[in-house]
């Protein structure tokens, strides 16, 4: 909810000011300006982009109003769900897991962590290296390149949406100048109405240039910017499945190995060593 708060607090000092100035607020309200620049920002958006993006943008707006989705509370359920994974495999094999990771919606091992359960993605990602390891055709070097490349194009996807919208950010001065130009345009064939009404015509059109400037800076170029960081959080989740699953085929105990992926996940969200390892011992004592 952050970026309704930014934006309210962009609108307020901007027009604030403005109208500490002594200005009318009234006088920035121009529908025609907002119709030519809003218009030909939607009909580059359009043309720039393929159905493909234009989805994946469409899908990702309503994010940007959604609180944190990867936070502490959720990587402690990853590791625990790991960690108890991990562990069954080192008692009762690679195959005593299989049921659950064909079917983790009925799995009581999954069922168990239901914020883990609402992300599909992450999910799937830990389901489907756990299958190539009960395969057990592939060696730790070649499921690490494979989770490289796996994860670069999640990346690609990801970095689409936040890609449109700066590009929007980067359009919109423009389209402004656009709108002013035609205003100067409209001016200047009203040349003979009096001083006063060409001032009017004026004030209008310069709102171009300003409307244009606002939207770039103070609205779409922020958007794109927390998509981008809503994407790196996510990345986060899927380094700590790959680290900790990782250390786990190389022989690591599933305590240590939850602890490599522990030190990957950025500062904010990253349990202390300590939190860790309590909710290791709970899993373990269930």
């Amino acid at each position: 909810m952050l970026v309704i708060v930014g934006f309210i607090v962009v609108l307020v000092s901007v027009l604030g000011g403005f109208a500490l100035q002594g200005g009318h607020v009234a006088a920035l309200i121009q529908p025609v300006e907002l119709l030519i620049i809003g218009g030909a920002a939607l009909g580059a958006f359009f043309a720039a982009n393929d159905g493909k993006a234009i989805r994946a943008t469409l899908t990702a707006l309503p994010t940007l109003f959604q609180g944190a989705t990867y936070t502490r509370s959720m990587y402690m359920d990853l590791m625990s769900l790991l960690y108890e994974l991990l562990t069954k495999i080192r008692k009762e094999g690679l195959m005593s897991v299989e049921k659950d990771v064909d079917d983790p919606y009925e799995s009581p091992l999954f069922t168990r962590y239901p914020l883990l359960m609402d992300d599909h993605a992450i999910l799937e990602f830990i389901t489907d290296y756990l299958r190539l390891m009960i395969s057990g055709n592939m060696d730790a070097f070649q499921i690490e390149n494979l989770m490289d490349n796996e994860i670069e194009t999640h990346h690609e996807d990801a970095e689409l949406p936040a890609h449109t919208i700066a590009q929007l950010a980067e359009a919109m001065p423009a389209f402004g100048i656009v709108a002013a130009v035609i205003g100067v345009v409209h001016t200047m064939a009203s040349v003979g109405l009096p001083p006063s009404e060409l001032g009017v015509l004026i004030a209008g059109a310069l709102v171009g240039t300003f409307t244009g400037i606002l939207l770039a800076y103070g609205f779409v170029a922020p958007a794109a910017n927390l998509l981008r960081r809503k994407h790196q959080e996510k990345a986060k989740m899927y380094q700590c499945i790959k680290v900790t699953l990782l250390a786990s085929l190389n022989g690591y105990a599933p305590a240590l190995s939850v602890e490599f992926g522990r030190k990957v996940i950025s500062a904010t969200e990253r349990p202390s060593f300590m939190e860790l390892d309590k909710q290791v011992r709970l899993v373990r004592a269930k």
